[in-house]
């Protein structure tokens, strides 16, 4: 992590808990952001709350609320994207479009939270034309989305494409990728 923080990397995601933890102890991710980029439980919230920069995997507006909770408490304000289940995949988190309005409803009135954006992780094809229809797809939810004017909403950040993707993601208007796999190699 400090070898690709040296190298430019200008701020990391980590997508277990505990692993995050690890390294927060051994000061891998000193001088960027720290993103939370995997499945988001309420159990994991007194370790990301006011630690992680931002949270990238909100997918409920019970768990808006937990966060907002948790970041009013401490005094401060929780930045989140919410992800968004594009391809309606059942072994994925993530709200289905038609929820998006409500849950920047719940995100717009609650304290301690402040919505960024949105982040995506689209079925994988080996037709690149394929994933390229759920970029563009989720690229026009964040335009419509950024259309609409809420309270503690600021659309600056859509979070899609992944070592496989980046390219095609990039393409389609994300503005923020995650690299890890090519990074740093499969995990064991």
């Amino acid at each position: 992590m400090r070898k690709a923080i040296a190298a430019g990397v200008d701020a990391v995601g980590e997508n277990r808990a505990q692993e995050m933890t690890r390294k927060l102890e051994q000061g891998a991710y000193a001088r960027v952001p720290l993103h939370y980029i995997g499945h988001l439980q309420s159990n994991k919230l007194n370790k990301l709350v006011g630690i992680c920069d931002l949270i990238e995997s909100v997918d409920s507006g019970a768990l808006v609320e937990q966060i907002g909770s948790k970041a009013d408490a401490l005094g401060i304000v929780q930045e989140i994207l919410i992800e968004v289940n594009i391809g309606r995949e059942p072994q994925k988190s993530g709200v289905f479009p038609e929820q998006l309005e409500e849950i920047f409803d719940i995100a717009s009135r609650t304290a301690g939270v402040k919505l960024l954006g949105l982040m995506a992780i689209p079925p994988i094809y080996t037709e690149n034309d394929k994933n390229c229809n759920y970029f563009d797809l989720i690229y026009q939810l964040f335009v419509d989305m950024s259309e609409k004017k809420y309270d503690n909403v600021s659309m600056q950040i859509l979070s899609m494409g992944m070592s496989d993707s980046f390219v095609e993601a990039i393409r389609a208007g994300s503005t923020m990728v995650r690299l890890g796999t090519a990074l740093f190699g499969e995990r064991t």
